[in-house]
């Protein structure tokens, strides 16, 4: 059995003590969080465990076979190093992996340098409705991918967007991505989960091979779907699926189904999401493998969060990978004002292609 400790209790935290607790592959010895509340919680719900005010106690003082990092983003790069320190034999690190694409690719090359194996929960790879969407794109029933569209009421690009995007990179088989442009309304001043976001955005990414990505996130989307606070469409050349994440259910039209089905899948997977994640890097660690793609899906996920924020910031297209952008200089121009005849620029009437 593999001893445990979780750094964070807050919602990814308490899903994974939960998990810990659950499951017969991990015996839970510690948690850390700076908030006493969240450690007497703890404590009442989890007999035994140990409560740590800070992680760097926490490690001295109990180290573990595994460790679960589930603080605020931009704490992930200093929580996970630290944790390196000791003779680990596994990690879960929560999405994003950092707060930018630099810390999350700091984080998983120090992991992958120790040859350690990762577990990045994603609730939509283990669920059974996700995984049977994903099985219909993978088989070609609605044909070539060409357009996902996503909408998200009452979370952001970063906390929220990230989980959408991962699980786009898994449905189209990890794509090459070409570009990302994004706008964000940062009027109502919004923090969550530690970090500034937006209220409304739109991001649009696009894929080398001309897959394209739009997704709406902020406080007050229309979904379009009473009830539901989440959808995704596949728009393929040969039909469609929409289903909403954590529903059980979804809707197909193919040429099985010309004239559109709702379909509930059956069999529906009784552990919890972060159970079956810490239960698939137990037989890693005892395989002695390490299965890194969840990881890099879930960092080129980052990429394109990274990218959309930059585009807003900028006023500009991003394209990728990102570690090639360059900011463009501050300029006044702004489209739909009239062209004064003067202070440069270039005639669109002159460009090749032109109507």
């Amino acid at each position: 059995m593999l001893t445990a400790s979780v750094i964070g209790a807050g919602m990814g935290g308490t899903a994974s003590l939960k998990a810990l607790a659950d499951s017969s592959h991990y015996d839970l010895r510690a948690v850390a969080d700076i908030s006493e509340v969240a450690r007497a919680q703890v404590r009442r719900r989890f007999a035994g465990v140990d409560t740590f005010g800070d992680w760097q106690s926490l490690l001295r003082a109990c180290p573990t076979d595994v460790v679960v990092v589930s603080v605020p983003p931009a704490l992930h790069r200093p929580a996970v190093m630290d944790a390196l320190e000791l003779p680990l034999r596994g990690i879960l690190v929560e999405k994003p992996l950092g707060h930018c694409l630099a810390d999350g690719r700091a984080i998983l090359n120090a992991i992958r340098e120790r040859g350690l194996p990762i577990c990045v929960p994603h609730g939509l790879l283990v669920r059974t409705t996700p995984r049977k969407v994903l099985a219909h794109v993978a088989a070609g029933d609605i044909g070539q991918v060409q357009l996902i569209e996503i909408r998200c009421t009452g979370w952001d690009i970063i906390n929220a967007g990230i989980h959408w995007l991962d699980f786009c990179m898994t449905a189209l088989d990890s794509p090459d991505m070409d570009h990302v442009m994004a706008l964000c309304d940062t009027s109502s001043r919004t923090y969550r989960d530690g970090l500034q976001v937006e209220t409304m955005a739109a991001t649009y990414a696009v894929a080398r091979d001309g897959t394209r990505i739009v997704m709406q996130t902020g406080d007050f989307v229309d979904i379009g779907h009473p009830g539901q606070n989440t959808l995704m469409r596949f728009c393929g050349t040969q039909g469609m699926i929409e289903f909403w994440p954590w529903s059980e259910g979804y809707r197909i039209v193919s040429a099985d189904h010309p004239g559109g089905a709702d379909l509930t899948p059956a069999n529906l997977e009784v552990r919890t999401p972060h159970q079956v994640h810490l239960d698939n890097l137990a037989l890693e660690i005892a395989d002695g493998t390490a299965d890194y793609t969840i990881a890099e899906d879930s960092l080129k996920a980052l990429e394109i969060c990274d990218a959309a924020y930059r585009s807003s910031f900028h006023q500009c297209r991003v394209n990728l990978p990102l570690g090639k952008f360059v900011p463009p200089p501050a300029r006044e121009w702004h489209p739909g004002q009239p062209y004064a005849g003067k202070g440069g620029g270039r005639n669109g009437r002159q460009l090749s292609g032109s109507p």
